[in-house]
């Protein structure tokens, strides 16, 4: 007759929550009202079906999910999104094959832009672009064998970033339409008739010493 026997065998107590630092609550924090103020937007997945690669929306509603990206890219029009969502999926794809974080990296950049029109968002899909071929002839220019390859990389490189820096400026002269405004500080008029815009302070001179 076989007996049996139950080991006991102690497991490891349970690892000891990570508790944040006071200044990591903060950061928490404010990064949880940054997560809540940005517009919903699903990241996109790319599958195969036989030699054809599908992109679609990562989410469980389809319908939901383009109105999410649309808005997500200041856009009503389907075609439009679907448009920027094609041209950012060729952004670095290699022998046809789109490449899935490098188009969420893309599209992530074109909506934190925040578009509000189709302008808007056309210039941010370009300021995607334009961003990961900066990074790719940096990449480049760190690993050069020779003169000519460096000067051609940071060629590249400076025309890249310079363009970038440009369409920044483009994107805040059309969102305030061009509107230039004028702020006064102070303004004093002396005894003399004389007015002096801006900052002014009065200290133990007199009228003479200021003119």
């Amino acid at each position: 007759m076989s007996t049996v026997t139950v080991k006991q065998v102690r497991g490891k107590p349970p690892a000891k929550k990570y508790e944040p630092t006071p200044r990591e609550l903060r950061a928490l924090s404010a990064q949880e009202n940054r997560r809540q103020q940005r517009q919903p937007s699903p990241r996109m997945k790319v599958t195969r079906k036989g030699s054809v690669q599908q992109i679609a929306p990562d989410h469980a509603d389809n319908d939901t999910a383009f109105l999410l990206l649309m808005e997500s890219l200041g856009t009503s029009s389907v075609d439009f999104a679907s448009s920027i969502i094609a041209q950012l999926a060729a952004i670095e794809a290699r022998n046809s094959e789109v490449d899935e974080t490098t188009l969420n990296h893309a599209l992530s950049f074109a909506k934190g832009v925040r578009p509000q029109d189709e302008v808007e968002g056309m210039l941010a899909a370009q300021m995607a672009a334009v961003h990961m071929a900066t990074m790719t002839f940096a990449r480049r220019l760190a690993k050069v064998d020779n003169i000519p390859q460096q000067d051609s990389a940071e060629k590249a490189f400076n025309k890249l970033a310079r363009t970038f820096v440009a369409q920044v400026e483009a994107l805040k002269r059309y969102r305030s339409k061009g509107e230039q405004k004028v702020t006064v500080e102070h303004v004093t008029v002396n005894e003399g008739g004389r007015a002096i815009v801006g900052a002014v302070s009065h200290g133990g001179g007199t009228d003479k010493d200021a003119g």
